[in-house]
């Protein structure tokens, strides 16, 4: 039963004091870089906890990634071109949405034919476990692997460290 000094409680304790800010950065804020061959990443946040990264990435036609399986479940939002997966018919297009939940695994490839990079946000949990041609283990990646891979490319390309949402600022990789 809810008691009008119950429920002015419930008030104190969500005080916009309390309540975090929201974090926003704009595109210009975080620099897209290539972290190999037609493969150029915009890291917007990290959380190291929980093995999370949230990447915007440009792939240009012809790119295939490794054959991998993930740990967690991705959602990926295709802003501009198209990609598929070597394993499925179907193609990734402008506006679209894909789920691939735990255990998934796939062969990313963008078309030679295709006229421009694929354009995906990525919400990545966990780490990509790269497979060899036999589907034996041969590497992993994991968020932490990724912003390492990101500050190293804003480096060498003679960009300033970016503020990316939940990297630490002391932290090197």
């Amino acid at each position: 039963m809810c008691h009008g000094h119950e429920s002015h409680h419930m008030l104190d304790i969500h005080d916009s004091a309390a309540v975090p800010a929201a974090l926003l950065r704009q595109e210009s804020d975080l620099p897209t870089v290539e972290i190999g061959p037609g493969v150029a990443i915009q890291l917007l946040q990290v959380d190291f906890d929980h093995n999370i990264r949230v990447t915007r990435a440009k792939l240009a036609p012809g790119v295939k990634l490794r054959t991998h399986k993930h740990t967690g479940h991705v959602f990926a939002w295709t802003l501009a071109g198209t990609w598929r997966y070597l394993e499925y018919p179907e193609s990734s297009q402008a506006n679209s949405y894909l789920y691939e939940p735990a255990g998934s695994t796939h062969t990313l490839a963008v078309p030679e034919d295709s006229t421009e990079p694929a354009d995906v946000i990525f919400i990545v949990h966990g780490s990509n476990i790269e497979l060899g041609p036999s589907g034996q283990i041969e590497g992993a990646t994991s968020a932490m692997d990724i912003a390492r891979a990101y500050l190293r490319a804003c480096k060498e390309k003679g960009v300033a460290r970016p503020n990316v949402m939940g990297l630490p600022a002391d932290w090197e990789g």
